[in-house]
């Protein structure tokens, strides 16, 4: 498989899928948006998008089955796997706060090998495919030369469903105030992962996630030169709903601040 070619293609069908969701941008009516939980919002627009990126990624890879978030198609492949996010930032986008984008990720085996984060109203795509590189639009990018926790911004996010951990979370928050520039919590996890990959942030980390928040945006804090692991010993950051990215230098001193307080 040229990965290369393939991400080339994969960019034009996320950012299809993009002008798409703009276009509905300018006119949403919040009356319209579903509740799949508390907070957990969906729309027409994340259901029409994802029907898209599905048609058309069937085309573009036929052999490969789907991982999605709205379950427009679920149907598993052996070796390949689309992972995809139609709309990563609903509740951002019902909003009107322009943070939101496009996620899609190639899984083969138990391994990302291309993916592409498109944010949709800065008209910013970041791609990525093993052993080539990551890249905003047309440039290559790379993660952050900070080795200091003191000197990194931290990204975030809040989870809304898993109650049992929240006060562990909340020292964690109040541990990290202390010992970086700051915090950002943006609500958009693809998005997240694509800032460190760039250097615009040091690090993400986040739990009670899914596959379809982080399959692209892991890749490409890997092949931008950074670091993805679980905030513990285990390695399956894709489906283990926890993650830290970061880039590199300060990997360890984040795990460690998270495990003085995770149990």
């Amino acid at each position: 498989m040229n990965l290369q070619q393939l991400s080339q293609e994969l960019n034009l069908i996320a950012k299809k899928a993009g002008a798409f969701i703009k276009q509905e941008a300018e006119n949403f009516d919040r009356s319209t948006i579903e509740m799949k939980g508390f907070a957990n919002m969906v729309s027409y627009v994340d259901k029409q998008a994802e029907e898209m990126l599905v048609e058309d990624l069937r085309k573009l890879l036929p052999e490969a089955g789907f991982i999605t978030e709205e379950g427009t198609d679920t149907t598993r492949q052996d070796r390949y796997n689309w992972i995809i996010d139609p709309l990563d930032g609903t509740t951002n986008f019902t909003h009107g706060l322009p943070l939101f984008s496009v996620s899609v990720g190639l899984m083969e085996n138990k391994e990302i090998v291309a993916g592409v984060v498109y944010g949709v109203m800065h008209d910013e795509c970041f791609w990525a495919y093993k052993g080539g590189g990551a890249y905003l639009n047309d440039k290559k990018i790379h993660v952050s030369d900070i080795t200091t926790l003191e000197q990194s911004l931290i990204i975030t996010g809040f989870p809304y469903y898993e109650e049992t951990k929240a006060k562990q979370y909340l020292e964690i928050l109040h541990a990290f105030m202390a010992r970086s520039h700051g915090f950002r919590r943006l609500g958009s996890a693809a998005l997240d992962l694509a800032y460190v990959a760039a250097g615009r942030a040091e690090t993400f980390f986040e739990y009670n996630l899914q596959p379809y928040d982080v399959a692209a945006g892991i890749i490409l804090v890997q092949e931008a030169g950074g670091q993805v692991s679980m905030f513990g010993d285990g390695d399956d950051f894709i489906f283990g709903k926890q993650i830290i990215g970061s880039n590199g230098h300060i990997h360890q001193q984040v795990k460690d601040t998270i495990n003085e307080f995770w149990k």
